[in-house]
């Protein structure tokens, strides 16, 4: 059993790490493998046993946890305003989505279709990458403005660079689901700063 402190923030160390992912995609065209393949995981979880068991072991979120501590710790040179966009950007969209039954009921069959297409590929395999990425762009992202992505053009431009970032976005967006059902709000990101980051930091010492 996880500790109820780290368990009530987890799925924001899930938004957390999408976000952190997405910048690494787009700055360096590189993903943390074990950190992206735990995300996309996620989206495909869909009748957990447990909080925990969306991401898999608690490790799986380590680049989340890090993100937490470095974005609420209150060093201000620390702060990546551009990571702090990409979350605020994801929370949006779930309450945009959480509100649209029609898109609820086609992000279902999506994810259901990608669950079947499992029996046949490999989880790694750029089709289901390719499947996640276009639910992302037919479903979700429409629902707002585009979230602009910053980065290398160079890395940007590449087509299964493009899917990544898609794909990672419906998972930021996943766990930002999740976090709402938990009782989630986005001001307690505000107010309720030191219980995140102590959570946080009391999930970085059992995976270490």
């Amino acid at each position: 059993m996880l500790d109820p402190q780290i368990e009530q923030h987890i799925a924001l160390a899930g938004v957390c790490q999408a976000a952190a992912l997405v910048q690494q995609v787009a700055r360096t065209g590189n993903v943390d493998a074990v950190a992206c393949e735990a995300s996309l995981s996620s989206i495909l979880v869909t009748d957990p046993e447990s909080p925990q068991h969306v991401f898999g072991r608690l490790s799986n979120l380590t680049v989340g946890y890090r993100a937490i501590v470095t974005q609420l710790s209150g060093r201000s040179s620390n702060k990546d305003a551009e990571l702090t966009r990409y979350v605020a950007s994801l929370l949006s969209l779930e309450r945009k989505l959480s509100a649209k039954s029609n898109a609820l009921s086609e992000l279902g069959q999506r994810i259901s279709h990608v669950q079947r297409q499992l029996a046949h590929v490999e989880f790694d395999n750029s089709q289901i990458i390719g499947s996640l990425a276009s639910i992302y762009s037919d479903i979700i992202s429409p629902l707002a403005p585009k979230i602009q992505v910053a980065g290398n053009t160079e890395y940007l431009s590449r087509p299964l660079n493009q899917q990544r970032v898609r794909a990672l976005l419906l998972a930021g967006v996943r766990a930002a689901v999740m976090w709402r059902q938990m009782g989630g709000r986005r001001r307690q990101i505000l107010f309720n700063r030191k219980q995140i980051l102590h959570s946080a930091t009391l999930a970085l010492r059992l995976i270490n």
